[in-house]
């Protein structure tokens, strides 16, 4: 039987951008089935897990990120703006957007919607939380504009807060991560072991 993955993330997580294309590749070739689960990492995880937020982490680890990332952008032929106009930024609007959107079009429709929205922090310098912006990636993928007022919804918002919950209690505490059956891989740079995880079933 196919396996489930429950795939936590963040919308303005550059690793979660550097992986999403590769993750999802993944995931469609192994048959698996993909819970879309966009997560308050800063606001809600973070504080329970020892994470920090960019702007309070220590300046060598800062530093190293950049380099990092530049790294697997390069490695990955991915293209990514180190330092985007609109960063650090609010990712709640654009999760709540998702979760909207996986709830009324599905998971190809939400993953399909995810990836723009890192595109557009990550190589567009485009704001995602701006409503504007939202709007635009909503039509640009083909989507309904009335997904913007389900995003405000309370159905959204508490989805949102239950995702966000169960990743503290699946002990998910970065992003992105991928939960298998309870096995957590941490990081785009784990994607080899969930494709060798997906493919044992």
């Amino acid at each position: 039987m196919a396996a489930s993955v429950d795939y936590y993330f963040s919308p303005q997580s550059p690793y979660a951008y550097l992986g999403h294309a590769r993750f999802v590749s993944i995931a469609r070739a192994a048959g698996a089935t993909v819970r879309v689960l966009p997560v308050d990492l800063g606001g809600k995880v973070f504080p329970v897990s020892g994470g920090l937020p960019l702007t309070k982490r220590a300046p060598q680890r800062q530093a190293y990120r950049l380099v990092e990332l530049k790294r697997f952008s390069e490695w990955l032929d991915v293209p990514l703006n180190l330092q985007p106009k609109y960063f650090p930024v609010s990712g709640d609007d654009a999760a709540k957007l998702i979760i909207a959107v996986d709830l009324k079009d599905g998971t190809d429709a939400a993953l399909a919607l995810t990836g723009a929205v890192m595109r557009a922090v990550w190589a567009q310098e485009r704001n995602i939380a701006d409503e504007t912006v939202l709007a635009a990636l909503l039509t640009e993928q083909g989507l309904d504009p009335a997904r913007l007022e389900a995003a405000h919804s309370q159905t959204a918002h508490e989805r949102y807060e239950i995702d966000t919950q169960q990743a503290i209690e699946a002990g998910v505490f970065g992003a992105p991560s991928y939960v298998i059956a309870g096995e957590i891989f941490w990081g785009q740079d784990r994607l080899d072991f969930v494709a060798r995880r997906l493919a044992r079933g």
